[in-house]
This record gives C-alpha cells, sequence and structure tokens, in this order.
C-alpha cells in the first residue's frame, strides 16, 4: 500500500506512504487515493478527513520515474493523485510537516484546510524545468493568496516558507514539527462537533459562489439550505437548543 487509510471515530486519515519516493504521486499512489476518497465519501459515520505524507517530505509532486515510463498518474475521475478533480462534499484536511511542492502544493490546494509545521514550504518550480503547473495549482492559487502571490511563485518558482503561507490565509493552523495530525484532528472535532450535512452543504456555498455575483450568491445560498430543510438534524438543533442539551447529530 503507497496510500494508508485508517479511521478514528468521525475522522478518516489519508497518508502518502512512499517515504524513499519524497511521496511523489505515481500511478498507484493515484489510483489507491481515489479507491480510498470512494470509500470515505460512501460511508455514512465518516465526517471529516485528514491527508498526511510519511516522513519529512509531504509530496515532491509528480513521480518522473512513472512519467518516464509513460504510466498515468492521474485517475479519470479524480485526476491528478485521485484527488485534484475527485467531486468530494465531505471536508479535508491537509497535514503538512515538511515540504509541498509542484504537485504537493497542487493536492494541499485541492484540500479545504491546511494545518502545518515550521519545516514546510509550499511552491510550484515546474517553470524551472520548462513546465506548468497543470494539477490546479495556477488557478486555486491566486484565489487562496492573492493574485501578485500566485504570480510570484508561479514565475519565479521559489518557495515560502510554512510561516509566510499562515500569513497570507494558505495555512489555517501552525503546529510543532511532528505534532501536525494530532493539530489536525483537534481542528477536524471542531467540524464534527457540528451538524455534517449542514457543514457540507455550508461548505459548497462557499466554494460555488466565490468570484459570482451576489445575486448568485443567493441563488447559491437557498439551493443549498433546501436539502438539510427537514432533515433530522435540522430538526434536532433547534429542540437541542431549547431543551438546554447538547444536539446529538445523525448525519440524517
Amino acid at each position: 500500500m503507497v496510500v494508508d487509510y485508517e479511521v478514528q471515530g468521525r475522522v478518516a486519515i489519508f497518508t502518502l506512504n512512499r517515504p524513499e519516493a519524497r511521496n511523489a504521486i505515481s500511478h498507484e499512489v493515484s489510483s489507491e487515493m481515489e479507491a480510498h476518497l470512494d470509500t470515505f465519501e460512501a460511508d455514512p459515520e465518516v465526517w471529516v478527513g485528514i491527508l498526511a505524507g510519511t516522513g519529512t517530505v509531504f509530496s515532491a509532486g509528480a513521480d518522473l520515474k512513472s512519467v518516464a515510463a509513460k504510466k498515468p498518474i492521474e485517475t479519470e475521475k479524480g485526476g491528478f493523485a485521485g484527488l485534484a478533480r475527485y467531486p468530494r462534499t465531505k471536508p479535508l484536511i491537509a497535514a503538512v510537516d515538511g515540504a509541498a511542492l509542484a504537485g504537493g502544493l497542487e493536492i494541499v490546494l485541492s484540500c479545504d484546510l491546511v494545518v502545518a509545521s515550521p519545516r514546510a514550504r509550499f511552491g510550484i518550480p515546474e517553470v524551472k524545468r520548462s513546465l506548468v503547473a497543470a494539477a490546479g495549482g495556477l488557478f486555486r492559487l491566486p484565489q487562496v493568496v492573492g493574485r501578485n502571490v500566485a504570480l510570484e511563485l508561479a514565475m519565479t518558482g521559489d518557495p515560502i516558507s510554512a510561516e509566510r503561507a499562515y500569513q497570507l490565509g494558505l495555512v489555517n493552523e501552525m503546529a510543532a514539527e511532528g505534532e501536525v495530525v494530532p493539530a489536525a484532528m483537534a481542528l477536524a472535532d471542531r467540524i464534527i462537533a457540528n451538524a455534517p450535512k449542514a457543514v457540507r452543504e455550508s461548505r459548497a456555498v462557499v466554494l460555488e459562489s466565490h468570484a459570482r455575483s451576489e445575486d448568485d450568491g443567493w441563488e447559491i445560498t437557498k439551493d443549498h439550505f433546501r436539502n438539510i430543510l427537514g432533515t433530522e438534524d435540522f430538526l434536532e438543533g433547534p429542540r437541542a437548543f431549547v431543551e438546554k442539551r447538547d444536539p446529538v447529530w445523525t448525519g440524517r
């Protein structure tokens, strides 16, 4: 296995497990990741995911040996790493405890939230090899860090530190080296304290309404709000408030 998958309560942990290859993305990595994402999305008992990497490098991007051997490193459904284009509905947190470069940064940008340690670095150095970042980084990065910083990373190919990434909003939380997964678990716990369907619909509104007009935003919000009306959790929230107790969410 080159991608480990473990469930702890309501949280699934995906771990890139090719430390000898700097967690580079091969055909096998992409295939296993997509299969695990299918399992994650289909499991009603699991509400949040965490994606980490074994070793001191989160991911160095594409496995050039696979590329040279003409083995596909994208899947039909999920794209690069089986993740970059995957039609995901559940929150995914990147736990970054080392360099996330090239496709590694594009994997991070495919996640919803990021926890990083001081030894993390983020960059898209493709131009240094006469390549173009092609797994979403060039259009996702400016949505997170702004146009000028995205252009800086894209045109110089130079990485930025975890501290600068945190200041720019790419990283949500900083954690000590070796502690990014526990910190991501704590962040996941804050999410799973809430009604899971409401979390997913709220996530969808934020993503779908980005860079759209305010009128579009109202319509998108209305469409997703309809999806929680009449659910068990929609009734449980107000009931728990009136009864002065913590709500018991079912995800239904």
